[in-house]
Formats: structure tokens, C-alpha cells, sequence
């Protein structure tokens, strides 16, 4: 049997200034997840990021207590399991305290889903 699968396009040419959620999306069917982040500008740019799980899309909370860092790679990926219904993803830049004209990145965000 083929397990089902899908991959969305959460945030395209997104340009992050300061803390971002993306949209709430609803997998229930889905026992895996996986979360792809891509700094396409600057390069060497780090993020912080943190899965949110939430039972109605509504109230969050952080599915693991210390957010991940992409150390500055291009094309940074985590893995999720026993998430629930829902999940987005928070992002903010390394370190938040340089100036916006200093700290902005440009990113795309996939969410891969698999049954």
C-alpha cells in the first residue's frame, strides 16, 4: 500500500523582519511532518525556529521547549511526530537586538506531511 503524502508551499519569497508564525495548517490525517526552511537572502543568515502544535487552531503552544537554530545553512529541515491536528512554525532572526535595516532574510517554508 502507497502511503499518503503531500507537501505544502507555506511561505514563498516570505521577507522576515522580526518574529513570524506562519499560518495554521491542519494535518490530522498525517502521522509525520516535516518542516523545510529556506534562506534564500542573505547567505549565512541564522533563524530560530520553534513547531507550534494547537488542538483547535486557535491557542498555541510549543511543541519542544528550546527552538531549533539553522546555523547559518541554506536549506535547514526538523521532523515531528504525535503533533495533533494542528501545526505552524515561528521563526525570528539571530540575533533579534541588530537593527531591522540589518537583520531581514528572505526565506521559503515547506510543510511535508506523510500518512
Amino acid at each position: 500500500m502507497v502511503r499518503r503524502s503531500y507537501t505544502a508551499v507555506l511561505e514563498k519569497n516570505l521577507v522576515l523582519t522580526r518574529r513570524f508564525e506562519t499560518e495554521p495548517y491542519e494535518v490530522p490525517w498525517a502521522s509525520e511532518a516535516r518542516f523545510f526552511v529556506r534562506v534564500l537572502d542573505p547567505p549565512g543568515c541564522s533563524l530560530l525556529l520553534r513547531a507550534q502544535i494547537s488542538p483547535d487552531g486557535l491557542t498555541w503552544c510549543d511543541e519542544c521547549p528550546e527552538p531549533v537554530a539553522t546555523g547559518g545553512v541554506a536549506l535547514f529541515s526538523f521532523a515531528l511526530r504525535d503533533f495533533g491536528h494542528w501545526l505552524r512554525l515561528q521563526c525570528e532572526i539571530v540575533p533579534p537586538e541588530v537593527p531591522v535595516s540589518r537583520s531581514q532574510a528572505r526565506v521559503m517554508i515547506y510543510l511535508a506531511l506523510k500518512e
